[in-house]
């Protein structure tokens, strides 16, 4: 790493990531140069390298090593260390030899203040550092709970001081925002009682559960086999709400070791309330943009709320190749795909690859962990930047161990980390200083919602597959613990100054995080009904902004009346245009109009009741247009959609209760298409 000194005194800290052209000067001395003398490679040239890490880092070894190692660290004994060092050795051969390409990472130092206002820009609220009063700002403030307004207004506190102390000017106070009047400022914020699935808590109504059945609930955890207990997961409260007393234990007791088996994990049920469950692609683009938002809030109120510092680095912007498919940053990837596949949220390489291990390599013995040939790996790459594109490429070539490579060398050529750099700390931090698997799951799904939608999507596709990998471990010999251990160094190293001690000490702990994000994966990709409630929430205040903002203007009050006399009128206009059934506000109380624009019968009007669910109107619709059903409708899985109103595009869950829905967004308009893949 390299250390320059400007003029103004501040330091640019410039680490390495994995993609570099060249050796790094120093970088086989500097992975040992904390190990004392006696520990030192050349005196265990008889074992391979990744034994000789391990064994100085195992208990065995006689002094330790001369930096402080950390609980995780701790708590690993040799036999599951040497997986992680082996493949943290591999990635190190891979970049010396030249067969990953590269850039750095540049890390500043941030000054007083810009922390915190990098944080309100990234929460959505960069109007309070503007000065503005735009809209969006003022209707994210409004549905803030307790504890996460308090976290917004101690960040912008830290800005204006520090501003105040800068600039010496004049600032918004933070009474002006939140409508204090006092130096102990009170809030007006959105209540903490339980809210509906995917809904607005309606008054004095309380949240209806069903009883459990194979369909009401998401069980995400071990075998129906286990002896472990069950633990049910609320969606209907904030997390940082929901933590009313911190944890006795801050800080992880002394050698405590990860347990690895998997029956240490917990089994995790989340239950149906009557609005179902809502999964991040069900969403529209703009809900998930505020849902990223709220993550950021509540994630940085829920580290308050349990007394741990949020982590954060702050990475300078890479840019990475702009064509081919090793290095390239996942959005330009994903353009330059969807010229060739319309609408593709994965890229086309990393599907294929996926594709080809999970045709022939799930039974593969050691996959993921025995690495194929450096020197074939390296001219299938070559080969494959070549002619993938052009579709000549033999894949009948490529062993399975070779592919497994070259899915892991995709990952580490990303210029920016698929779990993104910036929070990475975030999540570790919390992993050593809180135990409990529940509020680290917790956080672990906040994190998840804040990943940009490419790396998110890239994600799933990738933890979708390794859950496939665990589940042949008759076969593969690889189990959960295994293929963490083997896949942490690819997600989550990067390299800089220190950087050996700090995969030392973080070794466990990424393992341990890989292990939640695949056991718990179905539990991470389902969108917090809390989150969803309150973006509601921020589209009713948006709207109900507009229309204050439009009775103002003068124009635009001209109109309505000119438009009001005409509405008096006793004969309509012959010609006029007559809005379709489905858009008609006169419907009864109860009553939805559904419609059905592929079916041969476009739409219908049904009465809605208590037990009314989403699959009985699409089951109805199925029956009504069996014979003359479209061709455009055959072949696609059908799903009841809920547009406008207080959310954007919702696709509701087949289980959903429709009146319950109904009576949280009555303004929203029914339509039955197919569901978004």
């Amino acid at each position: 790493m390299t250390m320059e000194m400007k003029d103004s005194g501040s330091v640019v800290l410039t680490a390495y990531h994995p993609h570099s052209p060249a050796r790094i000067p120093g970088m086989e001395q500097n992975f040992v140069q904390d190990i004392p003398p006696s520990h030192s490679p050349t005196s265990r040239k008889s074992l391979p390298r990744c034994r000789r890490i391990n064994r100085m880092l195992s208990n065995e070894s006689a002094p330790p090593p001369a930096f402080s190692r950390s609980n995780s660290q701790a708590s690993m004994d040799s036999t599951s260390m040497e997986d992680f060092w082996c493949e943290v050795e591999s990635i190190k051969e891979s970049s010396e030899d030249g067969s990953e390409e590269a850039t750095l990472l540049e890390f500043r130092p941030a000054d007083e203040g810009e922390l915190e206002a990098e944080w309100l820009q990234d929460v959505g609220l960069s109007t309070l550092i503007s000065g503005a009063e735009e809209e969006d700002g003022q209707a994210l403030l409004s549905t803030l709970t307790r504890t996460q307004a308090a976290a917004v207004q101690k960040r912008y506190n830290t800005y204006t001081q520090t501003l105040r102390k800068k600039n010496k000017h004049t600032v918004r106070d933070v009474r002006d925002i939140f409508g204090t009047n006092d130096s102990s400022p009170t809030f007006e914020t959105v209540p903490v009682s339980p809210v509906p699935s995917n809904g607005i808590q309606l008054p004095g109504q309380k949240p209806v559960w069903k009883s459990v059945s194979s369909n009401s609930c998401l069980d995400c955890g071990l075998d129906k086999s286990s002896p472990s207990v069950t633990e049910e997961l609320s969606y209907e409260v904030s997390f940082s709400e929901s933590i009313t007393v911190l944890p006795k234990t801050q800080e992880r007791p002394k050698n405590q070791r990860f347990k690895k088996e998997d029956s240490a994990l917990p089994k995790f049920v989340v239950r149906k309330s009557r609005f179902g469950l809502t999964e991040v692609g069900d969403l529209s683009a703009e809900d998930m943009k505020k849902i990223r938002y709220l993550s950021l809030i509540e994630l940085t109120a829920f580290y308050d709320a349990l007394g741990v510092e949020l982590k954060r680095n702050r990475a300078e912007r890479v840019r990475g190749r702009e064509n081919g498919l090793f290095g390239v940053p996942l959005t330009v990837l994903l353009e330059n795909d969807q010229k060739k596949v319309p609408g593709v949220k994965v890229p086309l390489i990393f599907q294929k690859l996926l594709l080809k291990l999970e045709e022939t390599g799930l039974e593969t013995e050691g996959i993921l962990r025995v690495p194929g040939s450096a020197s074939r790996v390296k001219n299938l790459h070559q080969e494959l930047e070549a002619k993938f594109y052009e579709d000549t490429f033999d894949w009948d070539q490529v062993r399975n161990n070779d592919a497994a490579g070259l899915l892991k060398m995709f990952i580490r050529e990303l210029p920016s980390p698929l779990f993104t750099v910036e929070y990475l700390p975030a999540f570790i931090t919390l992993v050593e200083k809180i135990s409990k698997i529940k509020l680290q799951l917790q956080a672990l799904h906040l994190l998840i919602m804040l990943l940009p939608e490419a790396n998110r999507d890239t994600a799933k596709a990738f933890l979708q597959f390794l859950k496939k990998v665990v589940a042949h471990e008759g076969k593969n010999k690889m189990n959960l613990w295994n293929v963490s251990m083997i896949v942490a160094p690819n997600l989550f190293i990067y390299k800089g100054k220190r950087a050996n001690q700090q995969e030392m000490q973080a070794a466990a702990t990424t393992a341990h995080i890989v292990r939640l994000l695949i056991r718990y994966q179905d539990i991470l990709w389902t969108v917090p009904s809390f989150l969803i409630s309150q973006v509601r929430k921020m589209n009713e205040a948006a709207m109900n902004n507009s229309k204050r903002q439009l009775m103002f203007d003068k124009g635009v009050r001209k109109l309505l009346r000119r438009k009001t006399m005409e509405r008096e009128r006793p004969e309509r206009p012959e010609g006029a245009v007559t809005f379709p059934p489905y858009l008609q506000s006169d419907i009864p109380e109860g009553v939805v109009r559904v419609y059905a624009p592929l079916h041969s019968k476009v739409s219908m009007a049904i009465q809605l009741n208590s037990q009314t669910k989403a699959k009985d109107i699409l089951a109805r619709f199925h029956c009504e247009n069996s014979r003359g059903s479209s061709q455009n409708t055959r072949g696609q899985i059908q799903s009841l959609h809920e547009i406008g109103g207080n959310i954007g595009q919702h696709c509701l869950d087949p289980d959903a209760y429709m009146l319950d829905v109904y009576r949280a967004n009555p303004q929203a308009e029914w339509v039955i298409k197919p569901k978004a893949s």
